[in-house]
């Protein structure tokens, strides 16, 4: 991966082929409000941003042609298929070599932040690239509404999107430690015709990374692992030198040791036969770094598969069995898991993808299970005692819950596991996952003693979409007793 993306669901369509666009999907080009600055670095972004709105292969290739990129046109025009076409809100310019651009896109009220950064010897070489979802400055806040007024706005959003046939899922709303809103829509199952409920698994892409990352910090905690011991300290045996001996666990963390993706061609060919963390280390341990590691940022898929298999050598236990003992357990998380897609699971919803013109069963597209990268599954009950767990002190020491939640990358959207967006009130952490057929989002307030969860059984983006939408309307203040809302299904 060569583009830093902050949001999940941005991180994962990018990485993984096989999106598609969803219907009624907007088909125009977009437009930009005011005039690219006539720089190296505006030339650039004004070529991808082109491209990009295009969604055209031949015009995606040619921008990776002429600036040397490695993002496959196949995962722009997926990560274009979530979006839709980009507007130009404003530009930012930094000089000549560097340029940051805000954006909007249809159907959400997120705004996406671009960077580009070009080599003053060479105007077609990046020496960074980074797309987020950021927060809404305050000269572009949406206006708060009573928490009556938001929550019955919530609902009309959603049951148009349920009744346009472009998302099944189940929303909680949490705040002031009381539940206000709770909300399903939708099928779990096509065939069968059963409902979504509130005890339906959702599976929960990357969202699974918080696990993987509280397990981790847990044996940091217990002085079993350093934060920046490399990996070579705890896998002697590595394959890669360079990774082994300069990648530390921090920067795994963090995604900023260039560890890369296992969403490749070779994975697809052998989706199947992958079903332990040893297979993914075995197919891409002798690969090495995509970038010094510490140089940057970059979202990586594989570094979260190494923290599971260092979890591993490390405790004596599966990936699986300590998560399950040290997180789950204590946490109370009895519909929480990565059992095989082989297994049958009570509860857990079939997943749908939009492909060649309809929804079909996302089942050629997943793993063989969950892995410590993400894929799991859990409920909404599960993520909110997840939620309260880590809040308490129940899963790690409060001091390393508040280091693990605070940004600790330069483009302040992750911290050790958990993305982390906003400030004072709108300061939240959490995590989001988006791939075929599945998207979650769990988002805590800690000022604001909010917790909102959305999870679905197809594509994303709408679990973000709903969350963002309720967010940057809940007022000010927790709610009351009689605002409380519960549409779910029986």
């Amino acid at each position: 991966m060569k583009v830093r993306i902050a949001a999940s669901i941005l991180a994962l369509a990018i990485a993984i082929p096989g999106f598609a666009q969803q219907p009624d999907a907007p088909a125009a080009v977009g437009h930009q409000v005011e005039t690219l600055p006539d720089t190296p670095a505006g030339t650039a972004f004004g070529a991808w941003f082109a491209a990009y709105n295009s969604g055209d292969r031949a015009a995606l290739q040619a921008y990776n042609d002429r600036y040397h990129r490695q993002t496959a046109p196949e995962d722009w025009i997926a990560l274009r298929g979530q979006t839709g076409p980009m507007t130009i809100v404003r530009i930012e310019a930094d000089g000549p070599n560097a340029i940051t651009v805000l954006m909007t896109v249809p159907e959400s009220d997120d705004l996406y932040r671009s960077r580009f950064v070009i080599d003053p010897n060479d105007p077609t070489i990046f020496t960074d690239a980074a797309l987020s979802v950021v927060d809404r400055p305050p000269e572009l806040a949406i206006p708060r509404l009573t928490q009556s007024e938001a929550l019955a706005s919530l609902q009309s959003r959603a049951d148009a999107l349920a009744a346009e046939g472009r998302f099944s899922g189940a929303m909680l709303i949490e705040t002031g430690g009381e539940t206000i809103y709770r909300g399903t829509w939708g099928l779990a199952d096509r065939a069968t015709g059963a409902p979504v409920t509130l005890d339906t698994r959702f599976r929960l892409g990357s969202a699974n990374k918080m696990f993987t990352a509280v397990a981790a910090l847990q044996l940091v905690d217990q002085g079993r692992l350093a934060l920046d011991g490399t990996i070579g300290r705890y896998l002697p045996d590595y394959p890669n030198r360079e990774i082994a001996d300069k990648v530390t666990i921090r920067q795994l963390l963090t995604h900023t040791g260039g560890t890369g993706e296992i969403f490749t061609d070779e994975y697809a060919a052998r989706r199947s036969e992958v079903r332990t963390l040893a297979d993914y280390v075995a197919m891409f341990g002798a690969r090495g770094p995509e970038f010094e590691p510490g140089s940057r940022e970059g979202y990586s898929n594989y570094g979260y598969v190494l923290l599971g298999y260092i979890v591993e050598r490390v405790s004596g236990k599966s990936y699986y069995d300590y998560v399950n003992d040290h997180i789950f357990a204590p946490a109370g998380m009895t519909d929480t898991g990565s059992l095989p897609e082989e297994v049958d699971v009570p509860g857990r919803a079939d997943g749908y993808t939009w492909s060649e013109g309809r929804w079909a069963p996302n089942v050629d597209t997943l793993p063989y299970r969950g892995s410590a990268a993400g894929g799991g599954y859990s409920t909404l009950a599960d993520l909110l005692r997840f939620a309260h767990a880590l809040s308490a002190g129940t899963l790690l020491p409060l001091p390393l819950v508040a280091e693990a939640t605070r940004p600790q990358v330069g483009g302040r959207w992750y911290g050790y596991g958990f993305q982390t967006q906003g400030a004072g009130r709108s300061r939240h952490f959490g995590h989001g996952g988006g791939a075929p057929g599945m998207n979650a989002e769990l988002r805590i307030y800690p000022e604001s003693d909010v917790i909102i969860i959305a999870l679905s059984n197809m594509d994303p983006p709408y679990a973000q979409t709903l969350a963002s939408y309720y967010a940057y309307r809940m007022p000010e203040e927790p709610s009351a007793a009689s605002d409380q809302v519960d549409t779910s299904a029986p």
